[in-house]
């Protein structure tokens, strides 16, 4: 008997000691493909967060206390990223998740993390239509990004005729239904409007960039407006370049293509297309130089790109530090109501401020690929509001999102006055 309480002391004493321990840290859970055809882009995203914990433990933690990071690897696998997801939520107990890339990604999450009041901040370019009371958005909703590209092409490029080629999923299904919509507000025909979608990680592209030379070659300027994500961005510039299309004759201007994607390829050919972010690597601040500096160091190759959700990482991450510190809690809907209204400095100099919707401020940056694959800035703007509804599409037009009081809902009537569907 006396052993048995013994042995039940020294149990005890064990698993309090775990406790503990546990309470000491605060677990970050990183949910981003690192292996599948996501994994070109997701697994930089998982070594930046890797990064900004272990240079925020280098400060002390956050509210004295260490992150520790839980990686898991969805595999560019839609239903996985739900299951890992709640495994991270109810098995490792997180306190907030940085992670997903594409929007099915982050549909096949958006239930698990409210169903489990989780905190997820997602980093990545969207088609907006969403704005959830567990989700932060760092990325351009269409109004930061996909608006402002298709303007600089008709106003600076005088081009009449797109091409709206995109992957099939979610994003770039809605925001072409937008950028369709809203070029049609502009004068353009709906003939002069040709729509192409392929699986992921397509890669048999010669029909179809033959199909976009021939639609480009009425005399009429033309161009891409690309939303093709993933590895398959690789055999479809190469393509372009076989089939002798250059900038100057149907410019491609991308919202899934950065530094990173282009580091794979010989980009020689594709000089002078273009892509639509809200940071490049070439931007000229002290901030993103030390950010370069220290990503380098910390990745321990000087062959390592930074790219624009590396940038939206950075800048979630640094308003969750913010956020917790101001509520002097991880509980999350006090860090919730805590950031709204935060600002923390972007790396192309300005400012990021959260809004009431969960989208950020972001400048938007068209850059020209060069031929050691980084982009030059060709047209630039302030920081812009991100809108979570847009103003293009009948069933959305009326509405905006607030997680403040009274309104308290990421799908307001402004007409009616009322909630629409679940807040």
């Amino acid at each position: 008997m006396k052993k048995l309480f013994a042995k039940a002391l020294v149990t005890s004493a064990l698993l309090g000691g775990m406790l503990v321990h546990a309470a000491d840290t605060i677990k970050v859970g990183v949910l981003h493909s690192l292996s599948g055809t996501m994994a070109i882009s997701e697994t930089t995203l998982k070594d930046t967060v890797l990064m900004l914990i272990d240079e925020q433990n280098k400060k002390g933690g956050v509210l004295g206390k260490k992150l520790e990071p839980v990686v898991v690897d969805p595999a560019s696998n839609w239903p996985l990223f739900a299951e890992k997801m709640r495994g991270l939520l109810t098995q490792d107990k997180v306190d907030v998740t940085f992670g997903c890339w594409t929007s099915v990604s982050r549909k096949s999450v958006l239930p698990v993390v409210e169903e489990l009041n989780g905190l997820l901040f997602y980093p990545v370019q969207y088609e907006g239509e969403e704005s959830s009371k567990n989700v932060f958005y760092t990325g351009a909703s269409p109004n930061q990004q996909a608006i402002p590209a298709v303007d600089y092409l008709i106003n600076e490029m005088g081009v009449k005729r797109f091409v709206l080629a995109g992957t099939d999923y979610v994003y770039p299904r809605t925001t072409n239904k937008i950028l369709e919509a809203y070029l049609i507000s502009k004068g353009v025909k709906k003939e002069d409007i040709m729509i192409n979608y392929t699986p992921f990680g397509h890669s048999d592209w010669q029909s179809i960039v033959s199909d976009i030379k021939k639609f480009g070659s009425t005399g009429a300027k033309t161009a891409v407006v690309s939303t093709i994500n993933g590895d398959a961005n690789i055999p479809f510039y190469k393509e372009l370049g076989n089939q002798g299309i250059k900038s100057d004759d149907i410019p491609v201007i991308a919202f899934s293509v950065g530094e990173e994607e282009l580091s794979g390829i010989d980009t020689k050919p594709l000089v002078g297309h273009l892509a639509a972010w809200n940071y490049f690597q070439s931007a000229d601040s002290k901030i993103n130089s030390d950010f370069i500096k220290t990503w380098k160091t910390y990745i321990k190759d000087e062959k390592r790109v930074t790219n624009d959700p590396m940038e939206a990482t950075y800048i979630g991450f640094n308003l969750w530090v913010k956020a917790v510190e101001k509520a002097g809690t991880t509980d999350v809907n006090k860090v919730s109501d805590a950031i709204i209204g935060l600002e923390v400095p972007n790396l192309t100099g300005g400012t990021a401020k959260m809004l009431p919707n969960h989208h950020i401020t972001k400048p938007v940056l068209i850059g020209e690929i060069q031929e050691d694959g980084q982009f030059e800035t060709v047209f630039s703007t302030k920081e812009i509001e991100g809108d979570a509804w847009s103003d293009f599409l009948p069933e959305s037009k009326d509405l905006i999102a607030d997680w403040t009081k009274p309104v308290n809902c990421g799908s307001y009537n402004t007409v009616t006055k009322k909630c629409v569907g679940t807040k």
